[in-house]
């Protein structure tokens, strides 16, 4: 099968690679129809997220299923949506059903340290493989496992439908916790330095069915609005710029990933106004069917602005600034020959 890897001087390249077996009774076998590049994924290419040289990369999956082991009730054709945070069912964390916090993650981070999308096929026990709604499009579904991260983190949050969030970062997990804030019915202000993605965030973000008002605006004008009882970083190195930005008594989720940021911090002023600094971390497994079932009433696919051939990945890349000239779109999506 085709896939792309990560080599060993943190770029990109496309490989050849054997299909990959069914090991286990209950395994399930994916042809890949569709696969989003996550901001974590982006972050592994320009070295703000370690990952294991070699390893097929990529998390974001759907596809429709090509075999499977004995053990497994799907079959071949269902359509299907990849759950790629693994867990062992056997830890004391998972058994307190913390799965997220699964200690036997070694080996498991799907597109990290373990095979992941960005290939033809993939390989993942059944519990992993969610059957799609027979009228949900790929270009909705493909954003499923973001919605689940997202919810994720407003739970972190404890928001409260109503209350307003104000989201730092308007790339695609931005515009989809601004999508998911809005259906709560709380009032979104989102934050973002570049004009041109300002602009597209607007686009994406008009004429939802929802009566909660929202904002874009860049970190001046965030400023001068009213302060918000949630702030989500979504890009992983602004806490802040979110501190500066959360009301009394408000709590501050750190999302995005970036293994580089450091922030200094002062204790006593978190004291004082009595904040929370909360690390949502993975989602749980339970938050992913929630996500499949939300994905029904939101306009996921709008998200979607570019669908790219996989043996054109390095258009991809340019696209998401990896090489050339700055991020230009929002959700960037590989599709396999079929969807062309």
């Amino acid at each position: 099968m085709r896939a792309l890897t990560l080599d060993h001087d943190g770029t990109l390249v496309r490989t050849t690679r054997p299909d990959p077996p069914l090991t286990r009774p209950d395994d399930v076998r994916v042809r890949v129809v569709q696969t989003g590049i996550c901001g974590t994924d982006r972050g592994v290419l320009t070295g703000k997220f370690p990952a294991e040289a070699g390893v097929v990369m990529g998390h974001e999956a759907v596809g429709r299923v090509e075999s499977t082991g004995p053990d497994s009730r799907l079959a071949p054709g269902d359509r299907v949506v990849i759950n790629p945070t693994l867990y062992c069912s056997d830890c004391d964390q998972c058994a307190a059903a913390r799965f997220q916090h699964c200690v036997n993650k070694a080996g498991t981070e799907v597109g990290l340290d373990r095979d992941g999308s960005f290939a033809d096929y993939i390989v993942l026990p059944e519990r992993f493989v969610h059957p799609l709604p027979e009228d949900m499009s790929w270009n909705r579904a493909v954003v499923v496992e973001p919605l689940a991260c997202v919810l994720n983190n407003l739970d972190a949050a404890s928001v409260v439908p109503g209350e307003a969030v104000t989201i730092l970062g308007a790339g695609p997990i931005g515009l989809v916790t601004a999508m998911a804030a809005l259906h709560l019915g709380s009032g979104v202000v989102l934050v973002e330095t570049d004009p041109l993605r300002r602009e597209l965030a607007g686009k994406i973000l008009h004429d939802l069915p929802v009566s909660a008002p929202l904002t874009v605006t860049d970190p001046d004008g965030a400023v001068l609005a009213p302060r918000s009882r949630t702030v989500v970083d979504t890009v992983g190195s602004l806490l802040d710029t979110a501190l500066e930005l959360v009301d009394i008594a408000g709590t501050v989720v750190i999302m995005g990933f970036d293994d580089r940021s450091r922030v200094t911090v002062q204790p006593l002023d978190i004291l004082r106004r009595g904040l929370r600094i909360v690390g949502a971390g993975d989602y749980n497994a339970p938050s992913f069917p929630r996500a499949l079932a939300l994905a029904e009433h939101l306009p996921l696919e709008r998200v979607v602005t570019h669908r790219i051939p996989l043996d054109e990945y390095e258009r991809a890349l340019e696209v998401i600034g990896v090489t050339g000239h700055g991020y230009r779109g929002a959700k960037v999506v590989i599709v396999s020959d079929d969807e062309q």
